[in-house]
């Protein structure tokens, strides 16, 4: 199995699970300027959207979008998602949340001239503020790590390199998220650490 992936990108999201659940797979990093895959070869030859993550699987099969290779990373280690009977239900609605209010946005804002990022930044920040009520217990769903925390942490720490003046208790969050082996290893697998 491969995990295509671009330094920095949310495609650490998903390299950061696969590492949670203890998933067996080969990193294969991705320029997405040139579209080239380290070691050679086109990206879009595997992905023809261009993004990443894509997950390729050892019988050809790929899936891409962060939202359903992280739902698939948590139907195969369950202790990486939130419990009871709408459990799987409250992650793909939380995974939806973060891809389309908070990480879709960036994309926009980077596009942006920078004298006039001001509106676009408000609304993340909007979207950041929102969600830090759900992190009074530690993480998105408790006390529990969640694959839906992996996503975040990656949106809050690439906001934090930007600058992005998050409201608390993302610092904390990002601090906690940091010390985990699993996104230590990704940080240092993606030549970010």
């Amino acid at each position: 199995m491969k995990l295509y992936s671009a330094p920095g990108f949310t495609s650490l999201a998903d390299h950061i699970a696969m590492l949670e659940a203890r998933i067996h797979f080969d990193l294969v990093k991705v320029d997405l300027e040139s579209k080239q895959i380290e070691g050679g070869g086109r990206y879009t030859d595997i992905n023809p959207t261009g993004y990443v993550p894509a997950l390729m699987f050892d019988d050809g099969e790929l899936l891409t979008e962060n939202v359903a290779i992280l739902a698939w990373i948590a139907d195969r280690a369950p202790e990486l998602a939130p419990v009871g009977h709408l459990g799987r239900y409250r992650l793909l609605e939380m995974l939806s949340f973060i891809a389309t209010e908070i990480h879709k946005r960036f994309p926009v804002y980077l596009a942006l001239p920078a004298d006039v990022r001001e509106a676009a930044g408000r609304e993340i920040l909007h979207w950041f503020g929102f969600i830090a009520r759900r992190l009074d217990r530690g993480h998105l769903f408790g006390e529990t790590f969640t694959v839906a925390d992996a996503y975040l942490f990656q949106l809050a720490w690439g906001a934090a390199q930007l600058g992005f003046p998050l409201p608390e208790p993302f610092g904390d969050y990002i601090a906690r998220m940091e010390h985990r082996p699993a996104v230590q290893t990704a940080l240092r697998r993606e030549g970010l650490a």
